[in-house]
């Protein structure tokens, strides 16, 4: 017997901070960049570049709309991630 509830009584779940890990740093240097509500960890240059100005943006844009990532659905935060992450070059 299955001890989950329904969708309708299960709780919602609330995104508190991002976390952000690259991969692809191999030059040895360790970069680390915190906010308030993120961290982005690893990564090559570019790429961790990239990722701190997407969660950035994204955080700006959720905070125009007078929102907390609390106060988002993890769609709509998954959905402004994909719209602020810079194309790569």
């Amino acid at each position: 017997m299955s001890s989950r509830l329904p969708a309708s009584k299960q709780p919602k779940r609330k995104i508190h901070a991002l976390l952000g890990v690259g991969l692809d740093g191999h030059d040895g240097h360790k970069r680390i960049t915190q906010g308030e509500k993120f961290a982005i960890v690893g990564g090559s240059r570019e790429t961790h570049e990239r990722m701190t100005e997407g969660v950035v943006k994204t955080v700006e844009r959720l905070q125009s709309k007078g929102k907390e990532l609390e106060d988002a659905e993890p769609e709509e935060i998954a959905d402004l991630l994909r719209e602020n992450l810079p194309k790569k070059k």
